[in-house]
């Protein structure tokens, strides 16, 4: 199993309670002298995991923030040694790279100091962007960002790739056509194409990249930050756009996911050499989505996007994988 991602953009909310005393304790030991944690916020729109923003005061008055993203959920909380050393492994090669990233602080990976398995990592600037304005400006900056995380060659490579749906436990959506969703579950019961492999982030979507945008001007956005790196993998380049593709299909509409595969080869991107293996990369993720829409809908709803409801990311899911199929001709 792989972490379904923080799908929603998070959002500040007051909750100090949801820490334990073990955990605030952990925490604390990894302070500079004198900081003090003077303010928790619960970071909202994850699936996953639990997030919270920590304010650190030092004895000069000044503050910084830092994050900590805790697995709570029991059925998370058995993945949470291999995803939290996942990522403090990542952060770690990240460090200094053009990839902007958190800076790895501490982990607890096996619960051994904290209540629950734990990772604290520092604060970046910007916020998930979720509009559809000004799409088409983050949708060339995600695929510029994206080929550059695929340029890096780590002298430790993660694991390999793990799939994320099966041709068996597909869901097809309420009023597709299933003539079509049958073509497309046997596109995947196919073996997967050869590949050159590429570092993943594997979870690269709207939802963990940060952005530095003003609503006046959103066409003049820049990234801050790329998050979540708990499923970091080695695996085709083809599987990270397809992640992103899907994810902009379902949240901006079926036209912004076809459109992602174009801005990645644009901005200097290499997928797969025939049409055949990129249709089976792109169905294959497209596939995965169908069985959590309704985990997909709730946080982006949260994060404001009422208008995303489960139905509607239903039909998007629909009217996307119909488009990769009429690839086929």
């Amino acid at each position: 199993m792989q972490p379904s991602g923080c799908w929603g953009g998070p959002v500040s909310n007051h909750d100090e309670a949801a820490v334990g005393p073990l955990t605030l304790a952990w925490v604390s030991r990894h302070l500079e002298a004198g900081e003090r944690i003077v303010e928790i916020d619960a970071l909202h729109g994850g699936i996953t995991a639990e997030m919270r923003r920590l304010t650190v005061g030092a004895r000069d008055g000044s503050t910084r923030d830092l994050v900590l993203r805790s697995f709570v959920d029991p059925l998370s909380a058995k993945y949470a040694e291999d995803w939290l050393n996942r990522e403090a492994v990542a952060l770690t090669q990240l460090a200094g790279t053009d990839v902007p990233t958190p800076g790895l602080v501490a982990v607890d990976a096996t619960a051994a100091h904290c209540e629950h398995p734990s990772l604290l990592m520092t604060h970046l600037t910007g916020r998930t962007v979720l509009t559809d304005e000004g799409v088409e400006t983050r949708v060339q900056l995600l695929a510029r960002q994206l080929v550059a995380i695929h340029a890096l060659r780590p002298a430790e490579r993660p694991p390999e790739y793990a799939t994320l749906t099966t041709a068996d436990t597909v869901v097809t959506p309420r009023g597709a056509d299933a003539a079509v969703w049958s073509a497309a579950i046997d596109v995947i019961r196919q073996p997967a194409p050869p590949y050159e492999g590429r570092f993943l982030h594997r979870d690269f979507q709207p939802g963990n990249v940060l952005f530095d945008v003003s609503s006046s001007e959103p066409d003049g956005a820049r990234i801050t930050g790329v998050v979540d790196w708990a499923a970091v993998s080695w695996g085709p380049a083809d599987l990270d756009v397809a992640h992103c593709s899907a994810v902009l299909a379902l949240l901006h509409g079926p036209a912004w996911g076809l459109r992602f595969s174009e801005a990645y080869e644009e901005a200097g991107g290499v997928l797969a050499a025939t049409a055949s293996e990129r249709l089976y990369w792109q169905v294959r993720d497209g596939l995965a989505c169908s069985e959590e829409v309704r985990q997909v809908a709730r946080p982006w709803r949260e994060a404001g996007r009422a208008d995303l409801t489960t139905r509607v990311v239903e039909q998007r899911l629909d009217a996307y994988v119909t488009a990769l199929m009429a690839t086929l001709g």
